[in-house]
């Protein structure tokens, strides 16, 4: 047998694809592995270049196969996708991946370490705290509306309504289901002090990170923004420059266009939602504060456009500025004002 030099491999639960070329492009290997013979197959193999889809245990997998020597890269799914040829099945999937992990305009993603994808994962947690908030504070809201107890918008008037339910004389929500909004009203609470935990773990995980201190320096950037920023971009210098990680992110107009005529649509809305919902609400933040009136460039956009619309122009600033910090590991230093 030829000597492997490029391999794609499917990850999945169980049942892994193998698909190796030589150096030639000729298909020297295609099997399949259980999860238990993976790193006991890729230990005999000599040092190779392994493509793998950046998808669920990506990360685990490339460490994993990087401790036996191996070059391991993460290709985004979808710009893997484009090189699978007729039907879709893991087989396919994994001559794709080899395909397009040999490619020199290839772009990868960063691999991270046990550390880094630790300080990523407690994001995600605090991520669907905060979704199981806010659908027991919808429920909460729907149900008693139904008995005319309506209250203002905004989190802050939840409280309202757990005081109506604690209230014994209060008798406008039948039983049995006031016990069960009392339930209710119990999660929300226990919801809130988990919440408050996981903010305290983050920031204080944060504090010991040096690109985590310079972002915080920047106005608009909390310590939730800060450190999910230091977690999740591994290596920015992978970005030419601020612009890209941008757009990265999703904060730019959508373009469709043929024939020399483009037209710009939405923001595309790619890459990381958590970070770009994070700027976008830090942008949101500036925009309440006296900030947004001094600053002449905030202050003529508002007299134009939309306030949302204006937010996600800041949040792409705020994104490049962030960029250009953690390419340089200094701290914000805002220019003097025009005179």
């Amino acid at each position: 047998m030829k000597e492997i030099s490029t391999i794609g491999l499917d990850i999945a639960k169980k049942v892994f694809e193998v698909h190796g070329v030589d150096e030639e492009g000729a298909v020297v290997v295609r099997r399949s592995l259980r999860r238990g013979q993976v790193v006991g197959w890729f230990a005999k193999l000599a040092p190779c270049l392994i493509g793998v889809e950046a998808c669920a245990t990506a990360h685990y997998w490339a460490r994993e196969l990087g401790k036996l020597g191996h070059s391991v890269k993460l290709i985004p799914p979808s710009y893997a996708k484009a090189y699978v040829r007729r039907n879709k099945n893991d087989a396919a999937d994994a001559a794709a991946i080899c395909e397009a992990v040999s490619r020199p305009s290839m772009r990868f993603v960063a691999i991270k370490s046990e550390e880094q994808q630790a300080a990523a994962g407690i994001h995600r947690v605090r991520e669907l705290l905060m979704k199981q908030r806010t659908m027991t504070m919808n429920t909460l809201r729907s149900l008693m509306a139904e008995f005319g107890i309506v209250v203002m918008e905004g989190a802050r008037h939840i409280a309202e309504l757990e005081a109506i339910l604690a209230d014994p004389k209060d008798k406008r929500v039948p039983e049995p289901l006031h016990t069960g909004l009392l339930k209710l009203a119990e999660t929300l609470g226990s919801l809130n002090s988990r919440i408050e935990a996981i903010d305290k773990t983050i920031v204080a995980a944060g504090r010991g990170n040096a690109t985590f201190r310079h972002l915080i320096t920047i106005p608009g950037y909390g310590p939730i923004l800060s450190s999910a920023m230091a977690a999740m971009v591994i290596d920015p210098k992978t970005f030419k420059n601020g612009r890209h990680f941008a757009a990265s992110l999703g904060l730019v107009p959508r373009q469709e266009g043929t024939g020399g005529k483009v037209k710009l649509g939405p923001i595309s809305k790619r890459g990381n939602g958590y970070l770009r919902r994070l700027l976008v609400n830090g942008a949101m933040a500036i925009l309440a504060t006296k900030r947004a009136k001094q600053d002449p460039w905030l202050a003529r956009l508002l007299a134009t456009k939309k306030r949302k619309l204006v937010a996600v122009a800041l949040a792409n600033k705020m994104a490049r500025i962030g960029w250009a910090l953690m390419t340089r590991q200094e701290d914000f230093c805002a220019l003097p004002a025009a005179a």
